[in-house]
This record gives structure tokens, sequence and C-alpha cells, in this order.
């Protein structure tokens, strides 16, 4: 008798358990927002865009050859937070970053600013055209998300 009632708690503890781990697992349209495919191609060369990737900006920069040669001519290791070009850049003329002010979380405003990058209008912080923090408040550097690119494709996967 002891054996089965244990039997039957483990049986019914262990439905609970599946079934409130389905309920913790994100949903089909969750799932979706967690990924976001950009045609490459639809960006030309010297322009962002922004798009909507986890409900936050994304700021995606077709770079020209001259801006690549400015952010990879800095001497970025005199930076608040140091970091190459290279580092922040999966291929030299794309370069991806999320639209958030490290300072607070403002929204900067692109190709502004002293360094011709972005500018935060909210407390003056300065981005460079590799994103990373110059001038201003802003403790480091706007942040990369995850992001692959098929150039076969011609297409950029966020996320």
């Amino acid at each position: 008798m002891v054996g089965s009632m244990g039997l039957l708690s483990a049986s019914v503890a262990k439905s609970s358990i599946a079934e409130f781990l389905r309920t913790m697992s994100a949903s089909a349209d969750v799932l979706a927002l967690a990924k976001v495919e950009v045609e490459m191609g639809s960006i030309p060369e010297g322009k962002n865009v922004i798009i909507k990737w986890r409900g936050k900006p994304v700021f995606i920069r077709h770079r020209t050859q001259s801006e690549i040669d400015e952010a990879r001519s800095a001497d970025w290791k005199t930076f608040r937070d140091p970091e190459p070009d290279e580092a922040r850049v999966k291929k030299p003329e794309w370069l991806v970053m999320l639209g958030v002010c490290t300072h607070l979380g403002c929204v900067p405003i692109g190709e502004a600013g002293d360094y011709g990058g972005w500018f935060c209008p909210c407390h003056g912080s300065h981005y460079d055209i590799s994103g990373r923090a110059r001038k201003g408040p802003a403790p480091t550097n706007l942040e990369i998300p995850e992001y692959e690119i098929n150039e076969a494709e011609g297409k950029m996967v966020i996320g």
C-alpha cells in the first residue's frame, strides 16, 4: 500500500512539473520575435536602418570604405571602453548595434555628434562610426547583438 501511494505521488508530481514547464516555455509568437531577418540589399552604402528586435531598436549601418578606414584608424586604446573596430563587426561594411544609449537607455540619433556616428540627445553622449563611446556620460560602447550574415542569400539574421 505504501509503495503504491509513493508511485501515485511520484506520478502526480511528474505530471504537475511537466505541465508547469510547458506553460513556462516560449509561445510560437515569442519565438518568432527571437530572430529578425533583414535583406542586406535594401540598405544602400552609407545609410542606416533601424529595425525592432525584442522590443528594442537595432541600428544597422552599411558603412562606406572611408567610414571603415576612419573607424580603424582611431586610437581605440585611449577610449573609455577600449575596443577595436574589428572586434565589433563580422564584416567591415556592416555594423549592427542595439540602438540604446549605455548611459540611461535613450535612443541615439544616427549620423550626428562630434564623431559622425550617433549622438544621444538625452545627456550628450557621442559615439563614433563604430558605435564606441567617445564623449559624454555613456560608460560603454553601444552593445552588439548576436547576428549572422548569409552572403549567399543576401540576408542578415539578428538574434
